[in-house]
């Protein structure tokens, strides 16, 4: 087993706090939860609504397995986190779900009622395996 390794991903969202985007343990990356900054523009207002954050979300996830050399079908399970779960859950689902292929849909965890970080609607973390 060897020791994890830390990323920070160039061109990637920047954190809201001291973390590492991904950490890679052997054939796993676990990615940092992601709420809806742009990358290219950090300090702009969050987008409005549940649709535009997601895509920011999940576009933002695709940008840091890409810094890492995995992508989208590597992931192996998510947890999304939701202010607002009733409200939201079933726009998030049909979202979420254009990023993957039909026949392949990651094990997902939707968590209700978490507090906003810097006044966002959803965050999303995930666990992906090594490009092989």
């Amino acid at each position: 087993m060897s020791d994890p390794i830390f990323h920070m991903i160039s061109g990637g969202p920047s954190s809201v706090a001291p973390f590492s985007q991904a950490v890679e343990s052997n054939e796993w990356f676990f990615l940092m939860g992601q709420i809806p900054t742009d990358p290219k523009l950090p300090d702009a207002p969050l987008p409005i609504g549940i649709v535009a954050p997601t895509s920011r979300v999940m576009e933002n996830l695709v940008i840091i397995l890409a810094g890492v050399h995995s992508e989208i079908g590597h992931v192996d399970q998510c947890r999304c986190y939701l202010t607002e779960f009733e409200r939201d859950y079933a726009n998030v689902n049909k979202t979420y779900q254009r990023y993957f292929k039909v026949d392949f849909l990651p094990a997902h965890t939707t968590v209700a009622g978490m507090a906003p970080v810097i006044g966002a609607l959803i965050e999303i973390d995930r666990i992906a395996r090594r490009l092989i």
